[in-house]
């Protein structure tokens, strides 16, 4: 099986943030195989100089907005998003993809699981300004 890699530059030609959400789904489940018993090793390289280097290159990148649409922005903690899924192989054998602003995305921790997952559900609805007249409680 063939795997699609996915790039920011594709991202960005998506204009709306549904759209984005759609490119990036991997339909997964809960208990799918992870690092398991070796997530001790991506815990390393998220504690990594060059990963906090670049996590923030990206932030700023992305303006601090959820899938780098302005207006979808990020008030705590952003997490940033492996377009295509690390492995234990990727940290392994220093592969350059993971640490290339190409290949991430800033994301709510919320929008990283419905990504993960599949579930729109999850995802963040938009903002929707009261108007004069409105009788219905959000």
């Amino acid at each position: 099986m063939r795997t699609r890699i996915r790039s920011y530059s594709e991202l960005r030609s998506l204009e709306t943030f549904e759209e984005r959400w759609r490119y990036l789904s991997l339909h997964g489940v809960v208990g799918a195989k992870t690092f398991g018993f070796d997530r001790y090793i991506n815990q390393l390289f998220y504690r990594s100089a060059q990963w906090q280097h670049i996590r923030h290159d990206v932030i700023a990148r992305d303006q601090g907005c959820d899938l780098g649409i302005l207006g979808y922005e990020i008030h705590s903690r952003p997490t940033i998003h492996h377009l295509n899924p690390m492995t234990i192989d990727h940290i392994r054998d220093g592969d350059d993809s993971i640490l290339d602003p190409e290949f991430l995305i800033t994301t709510t921790h919320q929008t990283h699981n419905a990504i993960h997952y599949g579930d729109e559900k999850l995802l963040r609805q938009p903002f929707v300004p009261r108007r004069s007249g409105d009788t219905k409680l959000w």
